[in-house]
């Protein structure tokens, strides 16, 4: 059960083959960051595209909540007026950060450096993350939290009334640390260094720079070495979102298992660090055209033109987990309907996301006929070749987003249908998934309690 209502049990039958445009919601993670950069500028930024799933919404809140003006003008389109780095006002109440684990933490880093308190807390699912990872970075520079044990939510974020820059190296790819880290580093004076061993994704930088901060980026024996000089004044801008490259993962891999299909999505984010799952997928014969590459909001973007195809297993290099790491469930879903096996490594971030992803994906995949290997840093799914999946099972969601469309997906190309208990966690990220994918022919039927 999801903490923002009753279950919605979900069936997702077989379905003729999809076609159309699926034009899929401006990605979560640059709309996380153009809001918190929004409020941490001087003046009114606004932002086109904005993803509208409940992570984002609650992320806009958190930023009223510090004292930032932040305005809905229609679908997609807001304002924010900033109060500047290090102009956060304290909470009146607790920071309900819902699902968004990215949420919570770069408002952590946020306001770190900054002398104010704020409590933070967020549904079961993100109760129960680790909060660690940020904790322990913020502390270098000054601030001090107090959670429930394990360093879990809720958590009270004391910040630091006279902030140290620091150098941190970064012990997991985590562009959620990286970027707090960074976060916290504008109000702090001197220079804040970030070393990545793996880069990940670099939307922060990308964006850091655009607001005006002074940021360079360089590769070393140690890693990737992003160096930020403290205490800017941050420019407002003008953000123009690109469509969130892991929510176009779904139709995309629908097309490529439910026979028949052809899709385009169009205006999908190409950011190097983010299309790993597109990559994979090409190297499993998929075939996926991009059309139309160009700029949008600096980052670059094209126009996906998907064919359902005969696919074949392939071992997924771990270097190439960072750039696709909410992928892997999908993925693992068109593992099944793939010839041979498909081999994912250095998976074990997915263990701590919304839900154990390896866990959750291999029990629902073993419920629907599917033989499954998984260690602790390792997932194998044996496929099944098209139209094999035996499906019929009923899968459980935990929770998570995209674990619930994942099976939805399957249950598309599966000899019989694939139900989830709760498709509501899938607001979270993707609020239109269901109009989106009936509109190409899928079949999902909301089945009651």
């Amino acid at each position: 059960m999801s903490d923002h209502g009753d279950p919605i049990p979900m069936t997702s039958h077989r379905a003729a083959p999809l076609n159309g445009v699926a034009e899929v919601p401006g990605d979560k993670s640059i709309s996380h960051r153009a809001l918190i950069l929004g409020a941490l500028s001087v003046g009114e930024s606004r932002i086109s595209g904005l993803l509208e799933g409940q992570d984002v919404l609650d992320t806009a809140s958190a930023m009223r909540a510090f004292g930032a003006d932040v305005q809905q003008h229609g679908p997609g389109e807001w304002s924010v007026h900033g109060v500047g780095v290090g102009g956060f006002a304290e909470p009146a109440q607790v920071i309900d950060c819902g699902n968004s684990g990215t949420g919570v933490r770069l408002i952590m880093g946020a306001m770190a450096t900054s002398p104010i308190a704020a409590t933070f807390t967020g549904d079961a699912s993100l109760r129960s993350r680790p909060m660690g990872r940020i904790t322990d970075p913020i502390s270098l520079f000054g601030a001090r939290a107090y959670g429930r044990s394990g360093g879990r939510l809720p958590m009270t974020i004391l910040g630091a009334a006279d902030p140290v820059p620091v150098r941190y190296t970064v012990p997991i790819p985590s562009a959620q640390v990286k970027s707090a880290v960074l976060l916290a580093g504008l109000n702090a004076p001197g220079e804040t260094i970030v070393i990545e061993r793996e880069a990940t994704r670099d939307h922060t930088e990308r964006m850091l720079a655009g607001f005006g901060a002074e940021l360079r980026v360089e590769d070393s024996e140690e890693g990737r070495v992003i160096t930020l000089t403290g205490q800017p004044e941050l420019r407002p801008q003008n953000v123009a979102v690109p469509r969130d490259p892991s929510s176009a993962a779904f139709p995309v891999c629908a097309a490529l298992i439910v026979q028949g299909s052809e899709i385009t999505v169009p205006g999908v984010s190409q950011n190097p660090t983010r299309n790993g799952i597109y990559t994979t997928l090409v190297e499993m014969g998929a075939d996926i055209s991009f059309e139309n590459p160009r700029e949008e909001g600096g980052e670059p973007v094209a126009d996906l033109r998907v064919r359902f195809s005969q696919l074949r297993g392939v071992e997924v290099p771990p270097g190439r987990a960072a750039s696709m790491i909410d992928e892997y469930p999908v993925l693992s879903v068109v593992a099944a309907f793939a010839e041979g096996r498909t081999v994912m490594r250095g998976v074990k971030e997915l263990r701590v996301k919304e839900s154990d992803r390896i866990d959750a994906m291999a029990r629902g995949l073993e419920a629907n006929g599917v033989t499954v290997e998984e260690e602790e840093d390792t997932f194998i799914v044996h496929g099944l070749g098209q139209g094999g999946v035996p499906g019929g099972a009923l899968c459980a969601t935990h929770l998570d987003h995209r674990i619930a469309m994942s099976f939805l997906v399957l249950g598309m190309a599966a000899q019989k249908p694939v139900r989830i208990d709760d498709a509501g966690p899938v607001a979270t990220s993707f609020p239109v998934f269901e109009p989106l994918m009936t509109d190409l022919g899928a079949k999902l039927e909301r089945t009651g309690a």
